[in-house]
C-alpha cells in the first residue's frame, strides 16, 4: 500500500502548526483514492511519565487547565500525568527528567516503557511515549510549572487505590492518565514487590 502527498501548505504557525495537505492513497479493493484534502495538526512527539513510590504506594498526578476541555460541564482543569513535547535535540528520557522537575519538583529513576501510541491520527501527527518510574513522594506537592510557558500546575500525590477510584468514577478523563493507570493497575503488585526488594 502506497500513498502520495501532492501538496502541503502551512496554514497557521502558532503554539502548534497546521498544514493543509492534498494526497492520494491506495485502496484496499485496488486502485487509488481521489485527491483528498486533509488538515494536519503538527504537534510533534510527546513523552509522559507516571511516577510511583513503592514504599508509600503513592503516585504523582498533576492538575492543569486544558483549552480542549473548555466546554466540559466539570470545567477545563484536568487530572493528568507529567508530560511534555520532545525538542528536536532531546531524547525521550531527557524530556521525562526535565518535565518531572518542572511540573512536579519530582526526581525519577528506574524507568519502564509502558506504551507508544498516536493520540489522534485522523488529524494530528503527535506520537506519545508513556513511561512508568520510581520516585519518593515525601514532600511532593504544591504549584509548579514555568511562568514563561504560562504553566500553573498543581501536584496531586494520591494513594494507588484513590487513583484507581478516580479512574473508575470518571474523574480522570483524558487518554494519557487512563492508559498509564490501567497499565499500572495490571502491574502494580509485581512492580511493587520487585522495587521493595531493591
Amino acid at each position: 500500500m502506497k500513498w502520495t502527498v501532492i501538496s502541503k501548505q502551512l496554514l497557521f504557525d502558532g503554539f502548534f502548526r497546521l498544514f493543509g495537505v492534498e494526497l492520494k492513497h491506495d485502496l484496499f479493493a485496488g486502485g487509488q483514492s481521489p485527491v483528498l484534502r486533509r488538515e494536519l495538526l503538527d504537534r510533534g512527539h510527546a513523552v509522559a511519565v507516571l511516577p510511583y513510590d513503592p514504599h508509600r504506594d503513592e503516585i504523582v498526578l498533576i492538575e492543569q487547565f486544558r483549552i480542549g476541555a473548555g466546554d466540559d460541564p466539570s470545567g477545563p482543569w484536568l487530572i493528568e500525568i507529567i508530560a511534555g513535547l520532545q525538542e528536536p535535540d532531546e531524547s525521550p528520557l531527557q524530556v521525562i527528567h526535565r518535565e518531572a522537575a518542572e511540573e512536579a519538583g519530582c526526581a525519577i529513576a528506574d524507568l519502564i516503557p509502558v506504551h507508544r501510541y498516536y493520540s489522534s491520527p485522523g488529524s494530528s501527527n503527535e506520537l506519545v511515549q508513556i513511561y512508568f518510574a520510581r520516585t519518593d513522594t515525601k514532600g511532593l506537592g504544591g504549584i509548579h510549572g514555568l511562568d514563561e510557558e504560562g504553566e500553573d500546575i498543581r501536584v496531586r500525590v494520591l494513594s494507588s487505590d484513590t487513583a484507581f477510584e478516580w479512574l473508575d468514577s470518571g474523574r480522570i478523563d483524558s487518554a494519557l492518565p487512563i492508559i498509564a493507570l490501567q497499565w499500572f493497575r495490571l502491574n502494580r503488585d509485581k512492580i511493587r514487590a520487585q522495587w521493595l526488594q531493591d
